[in-house]
């Protein structure tokens, strides 16, 4: 059996920085034309001038015979005005502003802790057009981790759709079939859905011993938001589109006694989307989830040029250079039943 598509983009992906673009450009530039890269960088993404800094770098990194395009994002701050959003508005290679809740993932301890203080800029968002990216939990600790993102649905995002409701809104990796039902209500909102959500629930995780490597955020949920998550990727609906959330961390950093959240999919995450459409019947939807609702989304063209599966079993790389260290693959050591000719 042989699968050719439009070829896709990652609508939510994390490069790190440093040596690590050695490994996760060429992983990513391998399957992806295109990806919205992450801004959690240690100092954080802020400013355009910073932004086109680190798409120098990522470019840098690819390898000579392989097309990417990085489209950058800055990370929603304080220091991150409406003149910044003016800006940012004004450069093609910058198409969103990513909300990190602070505390709610890996280096966003310099995120928002309320909203009330980034309005005016979030209000020059909304009369631009320029995307909101968000991290859709709450970070209350009096909150059960495996309800953080449904909370945040009511307690804050709601009332900030309500109050700009011209907002273009990208609530990214859901998690919850309270998720998709809140998307399914808002139609000028998309949402990404990652490949491990889609594979995986929390007894994946947590029976018979922790799997550090599928540890990640928002953290993995019960089996009945995860065929949520199948129904809405693969019903073909435009709202939904692919955003792998393809977060390396050195495998020390993740089998350790405070391990790090995120899971490494990029270099085969199209094969592992093919094996769950398959499994489902629905791969004639596979192409507009990877390939078309994400840059009619953003109001961007359609790649013009195409990648081919085939039917033909391989094994996933255990593990891969990661700097001075390695990252472990998301099913690593395992076989995929998809190939990327």
């Amino acid at each position: 059996m042989e699968l050719t598509l439009t070829r896709p983009d990652d609508w939510h992906l994390h490069l790190r920085d440093g040596a690590a673009l050695l490994t996760t450009v060429p992983d990513t530039a391998r399957t992806f034309h295109r990806a919205i890269i992450m801004p959690n960088l240690r100092p954080p993404v802020t400013t355009v001038e910073a932004a086109l800094a680190y798409r120098k770098r990522i470019l840098d990194a690819l390898p000579s015979g392989m097309s990417f395009d990085p489209l950058m994002t800055l990370y929603l701050a304080p220091e991150v005005s409406p003149s910044t959003i003016q800006k940012a508005v004004a450069s093609a290679n910058i198409q969103g502003v990513k909300l990190y809740p602070r505390g709610a993932t890996t280096n966003s301890d310099a995120g928002v802790a309320d909203l009330h203080g980034v309005m005016t800029t979030l209000e020059t968002m909304a009369e631009t057009g320029l995307p909101l990216l968000i991290h859709g939990e709450v970070t209350d600790r009096s909150v059960d981790i495996f309800d953080r993102e449904a909370v945040f649905l009511d307690k804050t995002l709601d009332p900030l759709i309500e109050r700009l409701p011209t907002l273009r809104v990208v609530l990214e990796h859901i998690t919850t079939k309270d998720s998709v039902d809140f998307v399914k209500a808002h139609p000028r909102m998309g949402a990404t859905i990652t490949v491990h959500h889609l594979m995986y629930e929390r007894n994946d995780m947590l029976v018979g011993g922790i799997r550090p490597h599928l540890y990640c955020l928002p953290i993995l949920k019960r089996s009945s938001h995860r065929n949520a998550l199948i129904e809405a990727a693969t019903s073909g609906d435009s709202q939904f589109f692919l955003g792998t959330d393809s977060a390396p961390h050195a495998i020390s950093e993740k089998e350790s006694d405070c391990g790090c959240a995120g899971c490494y999919t990029a270099p085969f995450a199209l094969e592992l989307y093919a094996e769950i459409f398959e499994a489902y019947s629905k791969l004639e939807r596979l192409e507009a989830f990877a390939s078309h609702n994400g840059p009619d989304f953003y109001g961007l063209p359609r790649n013009t040029d195409t990648v081919t599966l085939i039917k033909k079993e391989s094994i996933i790389p255990f593990a891969k250079a990661f700097g001075e260290n390695e990252v472990r693959l998301l099913r690593g050591g395992e076989p995929v039943t998809w190939s990327l000719v």
